[in-house]
């Protein structure tokens, strides 16, 4: 069930961005001077009817590839793991003299690690460390139009993310435990975002990384983070 909706998330949001490529791109900008009266006029700056005050709303479905960095030895991750990224976003222009925007939203984001090399009691084993997250970035975003239309947009900023399911796999015992238990991993995340994502029409595509800021592990002595590359395609309305 979950491969099946996640195949037909895949076409929609592909059908949408072909469908956009068939779209023009924004209107060029203007020059707009205020006339007052018998007073000079007063230019007030490049207008873009697209862009001042323009709320926009927007799907994301992308792939994470991620790790865990431990300073203790059961949590400290040597490879890396792949992991879905779906949510939605809403974002609005700041002020109409520059294309600033404040974008958020609330992702269901799929991070973790893994490792070849544990120590447990059977002697040496591979581990995998799955923390599934809903999570909430805060972003500021910079758009840049060229000629064509395509939007350039630079970002930066934070997220909080909280835990809401995920196990760590012991394959050489067979095992499995719930990654929150005691003794793992804290629940709660925070961190940096920083990205760059392209626009045409409605179609979007981003590439970021998750810079894991706070220590996930329950063990206060050793510093356990997150670091997260991940692109996403998705649409705006």
């Amino acid at each position: 069930m979950m491969r099946r909706t996640i195949i037909l998330m895949i076409t929609a949001v592909v059908a949408l961005g072909a469908w956009a490529q068939g779209h023009r791109g924004y209107p060029p900008r203007t020059r707009v001077v205020v006339m007052r009266d018998s007073r000079p006029p007063r230019d007030i700056g490049w207008y873009n009817p697209w862009e001042w005050h323009r709320t926009y709303y927007g799907l994301r479905l992308g792939l994470n590839a991620s790790q865990v960095r431990s300073e203790a030895t059961a949590l400290n991750g040597t490879g890396v793991k792949a992991g879905l990224n779906v949510g939605f976003v809403i974002g609005t222009q700041l002020s109409h003299r520059t294309p600033l925007f404040v974008e958020t939203g609330l992702y269901y984001t799929q991070k973790g690690g893994k490792s070849d090399n544990v120590s447990t009691t059977s002697g040496r084993s591979k581990f995998t460390y799955d923390l599934n997250y809903l999570e909430l970035p805060v972003l500021l975003k910079y758009r840049h139009f060229t000629s064509r239309g395509v939007s350039i947009e630079p970002y930066a900023g934070g997220y909080l993310a909280c835990g809401i399911a995920g196990d760590i796999k012991d394959y050489g015992d067979r095992k499995a435990f719930g990654s929150y238990s005691d003794g793992y991993f804290k629940r709660f995340d925070g961190g940096l975002k920083l990205g760059i994502g392209v626009g045409y029409g409605i179609g979007y595509a981003d590439v970021s990384y998750d810079i894991g800021l706070a220590n996930i592990g329950q063990d206060t002595f050793d510093d356990t983070h997150t670091g997260t590359f991940t692109f996403n395609i998705g649409v705006n309305f």
